[in-house]
């Protein structure tokens, strides 16, 4: 019996690393749709023949027209925001006859970014929705061709200026520090999640709130998305005197703040407030069950997907569109301060 050959079959990417162009030109070259000069596409077809490319169902896709497919990139897909955004894109996608292809960034770095758009690039798409959640999200935005049709998630007009889906996350921090401060708390202390390399709205509402009512801005505490980092942040908080309310970046960080707290042995809400962000469904049925801002991530996907549509079509209309505002789910890890923990 011949052996089995394990050596992979070359893709788009290849061929435009033999021809020396980019991936976008090689697509360009195989579906006619723009022109090229014919010193490249020579180079190409070059490449081709060197390579033995033979073009995928996608190239064929697109030699014929049918860009059936909406491209999602991300900085990753198991966190709830993340994961329930993507689903809300692919069940409106699916309504309008279209496939969801995702593509992870691994890392800010250049080249994972380069290589989770090269490899996007070589489907057939019909635009692209950036998840603009984090740095990986605003690197990958940043490098996409400008004759895609795009579509950015995001908190923040800053940026690229592609077509944006907008949530209010600075409203959802001064609301939250609003509410803490309303039950008798001092001031609140911060449990960020990373940002995409600008302050994240959720911070700067935070911030905002605390410094209209003329209360101490205390240190930031960071973490890296896992809750695990939330633990461990919490457990910093636990050694503090005087602290008494926390708002946490999203509501895994406070799963983890809340265990490092009882950890500790500080009770909560009696000792400790805990505020959290995002309306995890495990959020109501933890012990005790969590205060936090929800926000609706399945319409915030669908209002994307409709977006980007308007943009393939050519449509006028806004550049940005904010879906229904977040808004306050009050539960049992709140209440007014125990006299005698007031901040100091």
């Amino acid at each position: 019996m011949k052996e089995r050959s394990h050596i992979r079959p070359p893709v788009i990417a290849d061929v435009a690393r033999v021809a020396g162009v980019s991936v976008p030109t090689v697509s360009r070259v195989l579906t006619g749709a723009t022109p090229v000069s014919d010193k490249t596409r020579k180079r190409v077809d070059n490449a081709i023949r060197e390579l033995g490319y033979r073009p995928n169902e996608a190239a064929r896709a697109l030699v014929r027209g049918r860009q059936s497919m909406v491209g999602v990139i991300a900085g990753n897909t198991i966190r709830y925001g993340y994961a329930t955004t993507i689903q809300g894109i692919e069940v409106a996608a699916r309504a309008a006859g279209l496939l969801v292809a995702i593509t992870v960034v691994d890392s800010e770095t250049p080249e994972d970014v380069k290589a989770a758009v090269d490899l996007m690039l070589g489907q057939p798409l019909a635009g692209v929705i950036v998840l603009d959640f984090d740095a990986q999200g605003e690197r990958a935005l940043l490098a996409l061709p400008e004759t895609l049709p795009i579509v950015a998630v995001t908190s923040t007009i800053e940026g690229r200026p592609v077509r944006r889906v907008l949530f209010d996350d600075h409203k959802g921090g001064y609301e939250a520090t609003k509410y803490l401060l309303s039950l008798g708390h001092e001031t609140v202390y911060y449990v960020a999640v990373p940002s995409s390399g600008r302050p994240s709205g959720r911070l700067v509402g935070w911030r905002e709130a605390l410094l209209e009512a003329g209360a101490e801005v205390p240190e930031v505490i960071l973490t890296d998305w896992s809750p695990q980092s939330g633990y461990e942040a919490g457990l910093q908080l636990a050694g503090r005197t005087g602290v008494t309310a926390i708002l946490s970046g999203n509501d895994e960080i406070a799963f983890g703040v809340l265990k490092a707290l009882q950890t500790r042995g500080l009770v909560v809400p009696d000792d400790v407030s805990v505020v959290g962000f995002d309306d995890h469904p495990h959020a109501a049925l933890w012990s005790p069950p969590l205060t936090t801002i929800a926000q609706d991530f399945v319409q915030l996907g669908a209002s994307a997907l409709r977006l980007l549509l308007a943009e393939r079509e050519g449509k006028g209309g806004p550049i940005d569109v904010t879906p229904p505002s977040l808004h306050l789910v009050v539960r049992e890890s709140t209440a007014p301060p125990r006299p005698g923990r007031a901040s100091v």
